[in-house]
């Protein structure tokens, strides 16, 4: 975890002093202060971060502008989310409702001063349906037809349309979520999804293995591209043009093989204190 406070000052805009105030109770002469060091880091890291999606997109012969980076908070602090804002970053991910709801009071003017977008990349239990749908902008972890009826109602009663992702599960891990490509519970739910008025599907979302050797993760992706193409074809009702797909150590390779999203939490942050988890 990083210390977001410190005694060199970084201007902020008016908007994010005072949630940077609100969240520490920390001002010097209306001049809220954050580690420079942590604040360039996370500049340093994010100029690494746009360079290797260049290099990809180069590999690839695709543009930069196919690719949203999506900046993943879990564990971290507001005044990390408004460093990113700073930085020009405009989609966030979080893992869990609960964490995301604490986050709200200076989500909120974030959200509006930046014009950022939170999507839920976690695992989501139906009976918290109803909150992830009024607290989120999109649900990238669709796994299940009670699931996606449970955020259609909620989505229907809040009057918007929610966009999500349908999260595949393409290896054995116990501790994974998702769908597996042919099964039951897949069918089902995208012989469904056409008909869910309030939810805008996408495309698909996959957490693969994790591999010390990014190459062999590739046949992951490849598959759910390949994946992505065959669901198209079968339900042209869906526009499944996005592929979320792609963390840390892996996400040029994701790029390569088609990934429209990348979740990056650890190579513009750095590493998370699990301890206080």
């Amino acid at each position: 975890m990083w210390d977001w406070l410190c005694d060199a000052p970084h201007r902020y805009r008016e908007e994010d002093k005072a949630i940077l105030r609100s969240t520490f109770g920390y001002a010097q002469n209306d001049r809220l202060t954050i580690s420079m060091n942590t604040f360039d880091e996370l500049k340093r890291n994010l100029e690494q971060v746009e360079a290797t999606i260049e290099g990809a997109c180069r590999r690839a012969n695709r543009s930069r502008g196919e690719i949203t980076l999506i900046a993943v908070t879990k564990m971290h602090p507001a005044a990390a989310i408004a460093a990113a804002a700073e930085l020009g970053i405009t989609h966030i991910g979080e893992n869990k409702v609960q964490e995301f709801d604490t986050k709200q009071a200076e989500w909120n003017t974030l959200r509006d001063a930046h014009k950022l977008r939170a999507h839920l990349i976690g695992h989501l239990q139906s009976n918290k349906a109803a909150r992830a749908a009024a607290l989120f902008d999109a649900v990238d972890s669709v796994d299940s037809l009670r699931l996606a009826e449970r955020l259609e109602t909620a989505a229907a009663a809040n009057g918007r349309m929610l966009p999500v992702l349908v999260e595949i599960k393409l290896s054995d891990e116990e501790t994974k979520s998702g769908l597996a490509p042919g099964s039951a519970a897949f069918e089902e739910l995208f012989e469904r999804l056409p008909q869910l008025s309030h939810l805008n599907v996408r495309g698909l979302m996959t957490v693969p293995p994790y591999l010390r050797d990014a190459e062999a993760v590739r046949p992951y992706f490849r598959r759910l591209s390949e994946l992505r193409d065959e669901s198209a074809r079968r339900h042209p009702k869906l526009q499944l043009d996005a592929l979320s797909m792609g963390m840390t150590h892996d996400y040029a390779v994701a790029i390569e093989e088609g990934a429209t999203e990348v979740r990056l939490g650890t190579a513009l942050f750095g590493a998370r204190d699990y301890s206080r988890a």
